[in-house]
């Protein structure tokens, strides 16, 4: 039996970059003719929340680093996005650093010899909380798309999680599936 092959649109996003390619983001939106950014509002190490603890392989609480970040797209708020890390892979590194990473997280990951190898995405719908329709520029009753995703390397052991919450309104999300 030969292997399925998915494709979705978060593809672009799980490959390292060519050098001086920009992130994925930017390069998505600016072939659509738009403007992709994003604004790091907190970068550091903090205790894991459960689900990612356990994603991770780390003890509840145990410390993780975390890029939050708002994904803005014509300069209006798109998307919020945490991707965490075990301290391992990026303590002392600029994951944990505010500062814009060239080429995006991923291309570093891999200059770092961590490259994603399986990725497992989660999608589930619901309301924003308070913080995030803020953030959004929602109401309580727009409705919010949470995609959890877990990269893994070859070894199947985590690299990354990513925690997004996106206005389902403003997002297509496309997975296409060749099979046999």
């Amino acid at each position: 039996m030969s292997a399925s092959r998915w494709i979705s649109t978060s593809m672009p996003y799980l490959t390292p970059r060519e050098q001086g390619q920009d992130d994925a983001w930017s390069a998505d939106a600016a072939a659509q003719g738009r403007r992709g950014s994003q604004r790091i509002v907190h970068a550091g190490e903090v205790p894991a929340p459960v689900e990612v603890a356990r994603l991770l392989g780390a003890k509840d609480g145990e410390p993780v680093v975390v890029r939050r970040r708002l994904i803005l797209l014509d300069d209006e708020p798109n998307e919020l996005t945490d991707t965490y890390y075990l301290t391992a892979i990026a303590r002392g590194t600029p994951l944990a650093r505010t500062a814009k990473i060239r080429g995006g997280a991923v291309t570093l990951l891999a200059e770092l010899g961590h490259v994603g190898a399986l990725v497992r995405e989660d999608v589930t719908a619901g309301l924003p909380d308070e913080d995030e329709q803020e953030a959004l520029r929602l109401n309580g009753t727009d409705p919010v798309l949470r995609l959890t995703r877990l990269t893994l390397n070859g070894d199947d052991k985590p690299i990354q999680v990513d925690r997004m919450v996106m206005p389902a309104q403003r997002q297509q999300l496309r997975y296409e599936i060749r099979i046999g």
